[in-house]
């Protein structure tokens, strides 16, 4: 297995959005775009696309990512994330081996794990060669409805293992901010951003948020 190269996520902090189950993938492209500006990286996750849609969608996507510099990663299949020269994968307990993933995405792939509510999972999965863990969920979730339920504690007893710590479920602008807090380093959103009349607003007041907490430790 190559071992990770950790520069790409190094210091990576922001709204992590991940794109809703769209069929259409002009519409889809057209809810993304006003969104990259305000993102520090984009999932694409679609679980109701067959495969040559999810293909489809996944190099369209790529394309604006790349015009924007806003690295893509690919929910659920690192082989999609390789065939599509995406930037990364992010893998949950289901999804294929951490191990097989790097091997196949090379050391310098975004690699993410869920690690629901366990900091045992996010200590095998960094060993495992992820690059980022991402907890969750953390408040009720239409898109994680029946998902264990994670409390800001394991963002803080996460702190030394050296990755970037997502946090997902059921966030919004208003209590980000609690998890930025906590130690969170990247939330990850979806009806939070794709469901709300403007997404481009919406992805800009999670944007603050994390502006915010940032003048708050460097006044």
């Amino acid at each position: 297995m190559p071992f990770p190269d950790r520069a790409r996520t190094r210091g990576a902090r922001g709204l992590y959005a991940i794109t809703p189950d769209v069929a259409d993938t002009g519409r889809l492209l057209a809810l993304v775009e006003p969104v990259l500006p305000s993102t520090a990286w984009l999932q694409y996750r679609n679980k109701a696309a067959d495969a040559a849609l999810r293909r489809e969608q996944a190099t369209a996507l790529l394309a604006r990512c790349r015009a924007h510099g806003v690295p893509l990663i690919v929910n659920d299949d690192w082989r999609l994330a390789a065939g599509c020269g995406a930037d990364g994968a992010h893998l949950g307990q289901d999804d294929g081996a951490l191990r097989d993933a790097r091997a196949a995405l090379g050391p310098a792939a975004i690699l993410g794990a869920s690690c629901y509510d366990s900091l045992a999972l996010a200590r095998a999965a960094v060993a495992a060669g992820a690059d980022y863990v991402a907890f969750g969920a953390f408040f009720p979730s239409a898109t994680k409805a029946a998902t264990r339920r994670a409390g800001p504690g394991l963002l803080r007893g996460a702190a030394d293992l050296g990755v970037p710590r997502v946090a997902i479920g059921g966030i919004t602008a208003d209590n980000a901010p609690a998890l930025i807090a906590a130690g969170a380093d990247l939330v990850a959103v979806v009806n939070g951003v794709f469901g709300a009349p403007d997404p481009g607003a919406a992805a800009r007041a999670f944007q603050r948020a994390f502006d915010h907490a940032a003048a708050r430790r460097d006044p």
